[in-house]
């Protein structure tokens, strides 16, 4: 019904967070953090980001929520910023969706376009 809330992340902020847990991994210690922004939006504001950032209307089909489906899930990333360092880089969705669809005008093949 496009009411959920996650919290959606960059895909680069998502893989520095990778890199540095890989780079802090230590024998026989075990790391565990979450990865987001802090920031939680609906589907229905990802559709209607989606359709500004591309100036256009994408269409859609909405369904009922899932059984069992969760209202709200936002990451808490304190431990990873506190412990690594991290914080993402691209906080606002508008810019998360910006940023995506400028990579994908300029790789209209994806990676195959390098």
């Amino acid at each position: 019904d496009g009411t959920c809330i996650r919290d959606y992340i960059h895909v680069d902020d998502l893989a520095e967070a990778h890199v540095l847990a890989i780079q802090a991994v230590e024998p026989g210690k075990a790391l565990v953090y979450n990865v987001g922004t802090g920031t939680g939006n609906s589907v229905l504001e990802v559709i209607r980001t989606a359709r500004e950032v591309v100036g256009r209307d994408i269409p859609t089909n909405m369904l009922t929520r899932r059984p069992g489906d969760v209202d709200s899930l936002v990451a808490c990333s304190k431990k990873l910023q506190k412990e690594l360092g991290w914080t993402p880089k691209y906080k606002s969705l508008y810019e998360i969706i910006e940023t995506a669809w400028a990579w994908h005008r300029t790789h209209p093949g994806g990676y195959l376009t390098r």
